[in-house]
């Protein structure tokens, strides 16, 4: 009998091999402009399929509840220090499996179930944790949100600072996922103190921005930052939680053993590695070029009579109202995925339609960065996005320009000899 640990995964699984081949390859081919996805290095996916999956690691560096632990210490004490020296912050939590267990612990932290929490309306760019109703923030703590202004589409902190003072909330939370401005930690942070609220950061989208130098940081701000480690910071899809060194203990018990058991030590070793990477003079340049590239798409669709959220952007993402030219965001995800280009439909502030078929789309330019794309590529993107939008419903026309599509995609290689399989075509 073959020893199944000999087996390669063509051999052991046929099935799940070809999807992988498959995937592969649709990412090379196509323009993944989603904006909380990145690729990650041939290193950190080395590290992420590591025989550290292997390991339990209860507990924490040197207060394991398992022996053999020595290494996992080695690989979740790089993470924690490399940490640090990008982000700053008394402390660092590198466990949290996911942004949403990493916000999970920052609420366990320091609220009781039933606590008021303030956070930016999911409809005008927060995020499900943030307090949505169906999500356990929604759940096991009452509620209460901000908005972004009607006429400027941005967020009004004297509104704001009037919901908090009416509210009375445990905790203040800030971040997004399409919000496309920057935010004012410091005037968050003293409305906070105002009504002796906690100021919860959560920073998923921009901490790539923040790491390379090209946005500010709520990290002096919060009293706790929570982060997926993906998006920007093109690591592991993972979570980490920062704080200072007097919620340290409370954060650390909240992730260990309140939310979660073991850690995946060989996400936190996948961890590391990118935060190595995020330390490098290479990253600064990158997260600047993932930045100008938004600038100029916004700035292209706009010339292309497209209405963007808030008139622009100051991260790495973009809300386009497709609407305006009578397309639904859903119709406009299908037409472009059709083309060769990956979006997610999304609402708009105050968008009359349904979540499921929203106002809008949103646009991002951190895994088109990664791949080495800058103006010039921004621009022939955009004049793709008009077009297919425009033939919409003309299937042969959105192929040939997948066949563009995929001809600029090639000048920009993605993990290549991991296509090898597909040689030939699929």
């Amino acid at each position: 009998m073959t020893d199944r640990m000999s087996l390669s995964l063509a051999q052991a699984d046929p099935d799940v091999a070809a999807a992988i081949d498959h995937e592969t390859l649709r990412q090379h081919e196509g323009l993944e402009m989603i904006a909380s996805e990145n690729f990650v290095s041939e290193a950190v996916l080395e590290a992420a399929g590591s025989v550290f999956t292997n390991k339990y690691a209860e507990g924490y560096p040197g207060r394991r509840y398992y022996g053999g632990c020595e290494y996992a210490d080695v690989v979740e004490n790089l993470a924690r220090d490399r940490a640090k020296q990008i982000f700053g912050g008394d402390h660092v939590n590198v466990q949290p499996h996911s942004g949403s267990q990493a916000n999970a612990s920052a609420y366990a932290a320091v609220l009781q179930v039933g606590d008021t929490i303030l956070g930016l309306d999911l409809s005008h760019g927060g995020h499900l944790t943030h307090g949505h109703r169906l999500s356990f923030s929604g759940k096991l703590y009452r509620p209460t949100f901000y908005q972004v202004r009607r006429d400027t589409e941005l967020i009004d902190y004297d509104e704001l600072e009037t919901i908090a003072e009416r509210e009375r909330p445990k905790a203040i939370i800030g971040g997004g996922s399409a919000y496309p401005r920057l935010w004012d930690f410091a005037r968050m942070r003293q409305i906070a103190d105002k009504v002796g609220a906690v100021y919860i950061f959560d920073m998923a989208h921009i901490a790539g921005l923040v790491a390379g130098g090209v946005h500010p940081s709520p990290v002096p701000h919060a009293h706790i930052t929570t982060t997926t480690t993906h998006k920007t910071l093109r690591g592991p899809r993972s979570g980490l939680i920062l704080c200072g060194q007097q919620l340290a203990a409370a954060v650390d018990k909240a992730v260990f053993p309140g939310q979660q058991g073991g850690p995946l030590v060989h996400i936190v070793a996948a961890k590391a590695v990118a935060f190595a990477e995020a330390l490098r003079p290479e990253f600064r340049t990158y997260a600047a070029q993932t930045v100008a590239n938004a600038k100029v798409l916004a700035s292209a669709l706009q010339e292309a009579g497209f209405r963007i959220i808030s008139g622009g952007t100051d991260n790495h993402l973009m809300l386009v109202d497709v609407f305006e030219k009578g397309i639904l965001g859903s119709e406009a995800e299908l037409a472009l995925g059709k083309a060769g280009i990956t979006v997610n439909k999304n609402s708009i502030p105050y968008d009359t339609n349904p979540p499921l078929k929203p106002s809008g789309i949103r646009v991002g330019t951190p895994a088109l960065t990664t791949r080495g794309m800058k103006e010039p590529e921004m621009r022939q993107i955009a004049v793709w996005i008009s077009n297919a939008l425009d033939v919409r419903n003309d299937d042969a026309a959105l192929e040939r320009i997948r066949g563009e599509v995929a001809e600029l995609a090639n000048q920009f290689p993605l993990y290549v000899w991991r296509r090898a399989p597909l040689a030939g075509g699929v």
